[in-house]
C-alpha cells in the first residue's frame, strides 16, 4: 500500500493495478453472465426519503434541497429493486454503490460494491444454485454445500441454536464479552455473536458453503416455514475461505406480515437506544400491489475480489477507502 506523500495526503489509490484491473474483470464477467441468462440490468436511486429499520444496520443520512426532512443513502437497492419486481420488471439486477454507517474494519468499509438480484418464479433452493454457478465460474472453486444453522452451531459451538434456554446462550456468550453484557443481549444477538467471534475463524479452511435454515426470529425479509419454536428462515448465506459472502432470501411477499416486522424492528432500536426509522410505505404498497413470487440475493463484491486476489484485508481492492477519500 501506497506511503502518505510529502504533504501527509493519502492521494493515492489503496488497490493496487492487479486489483483495478480485476475488477473491471468482475463487471464485465457479470454483465455477460446475467445476459445470458436473460436478467435485465436496472439502476435505482442511491438517495432515498427512507432509510432501514433492521436496528443492525446504520444509515448515513443525506442533506438535499429536494427532501424538507433530509433522506438517506441507501444501504442496499432493494426495496426500489421490488418495487421494480411488482410493476412487471421480470429477472432484474444491479451492481451498486451503498452506504452503511459505523462499519469499518478489514472485511468491512462505509461504502461498497453491492450485487443484488431478483428472480421471479424462484425459491431459495434455486437461487443457491444460480449463485454457486456465478461465484464458482469467478473464482474456480467447488461447489459449495448446504449446511443447517442449527448444524453448524452444534458442530462448531457446542450448542443447539434451536433449543438452547436464552439463559445458557447467555453464559455462553460470557466467553466473549463481559457477564454483565452478556446477560443484557437478546437469543439472536447471542447467537450473530458466536457466530462471529467463536463459529466463522473455524471456517477459514472449511470447503465453501450455504449457511441454511436459519431461525425464524432472524428471517428478516424471508418468508418462514414451520411453526414454533423450530421455525425457520428461507434465508441463506454463502461462506467461503471463512467470509461470508452473500446473504438471499425466498422474498416475503405479505405486506401485513412485512409491515409488522417494521414495527418489531422499530421496537428493537427503542431497546437499543437508537431512534425510529419511518418505514418505506413504497415497499408496503409495491407488496399490496402484488409482489411476484421470487428470490433475491446480495451478493459483497468487494469481498469477492478479495478471495479472487487472496487478500484479507478490503482496503486492498479499493481504490479509495475511507481514509483515502
Amino acid at each position: 500500500m501506497p506511503e502518505p506523500s510529502e504533504s501527509g495526503l493519502l492521494w493515492q489509490p489503496a488497490a493496487s493495478q492487479e486489483a483495478i484491473v480485476q475488477r473491471a474483470a468482475l463487471l464485465g464477467y457479470l454483465r455477460n453472465f446475467f445476459s445470458l441468462r436473460q436478467v435485465l440490468e436496472v439502476e435505482t436511486p442511491v438517495l432515498g426519503r427512507y432509510g432501514i429499520t433492521d436496528p443492525h444496520i446504520d444509515s448515513v443520512g443525506a442533506r438535499a434541497s429536494f427532501l424538507e426532512n433530509g433522506g438517506w443513502l441507501q444501504t442496499s437497492p432493494e426495496y426500489p429493486m421490488k418495487r421494480l419486481i411488482a410493476a412487471g420488471s421480470g429477472p432484474i439486477y444491479q451492481v451498486a454503490r451503498v452506504f452503511r454507517d459505523g462499519e469499518r474494519g478489514r472485511r468491512h468499509n462505509p461504502e461498497f460494491s453491492m450485487l443484488e438480484w431478483y428472480r421471479p418464479g424462484f425459491t431459495d433452493a434455486d437461487l443457491m444454485s444460480e449463485t454457486a454457478d456465478l461465484v464458482c465460474g469467478f473464482l474456480g472453486c467447488e461447489v459449495p454445500a448446504r449446511i443447517r444453522y442449527q448444524d453448524l452451531f452444534c458442530d462448531h459451538a457446542g450448542i443447539d441454536p434451536m433449543s438452547i434456554s436464552t439463559e445458557a446462550l447467555q453464559a455462553k456468550s460470557a466467553e466473549w464479552v463481559s457477564g454483565e453484557l452478556s446477560e443484557s443481549l437478546g437469543r439472536d444477538d447471542c447467537l450473530n455473536l458466536l457466530l462471529t467471534h467463536e463459529i466463522e475463524p473455524k471456517l477459514a479452511s472449511a470447503p465453501p458453503f450455504f449457511l441454511t435454515d436459519f431461525p425464524a426470529s432472524q428471517a428478516a425479509l424471508a418468508r418462514i416455514k414451520g411453526s414454533g419454536r423450530h421455525a425457520t428462515a428461507h434465508r441463506f448465506e454463502l461462506y467461503i475461505g471463512g467470509l461470508e459472502l452473500c446473504n438471499g432470501y425466498w422474498e416475503l411477499t405479505d405486506p401485513a406480515e412485512q409491515a409488522r416486522r417494521f414495527a418489531e424492528d422499530n421496537r428493537q432500536r427503542r431497546l437499543m437506544g437508537k431512534d425510529e426509522l419511518e418505514s418505506d410505505p413504497n415497499l408496503l404498497a409495491a407488496l399490496q400491489a402484488g409482489m411476484p413470487d421470487c428470490a433475491g440475493v446480495a451478493l459483497g463484491l468487494d469481498r469477492l475480489l478479495m478471495l479472487k486476489l487472496g487478500t484479507t484485508d478490503i482496503s486492498d481492492v479499493l481504490t479509495f477507502p475511507a481514509e483515502r477519500v
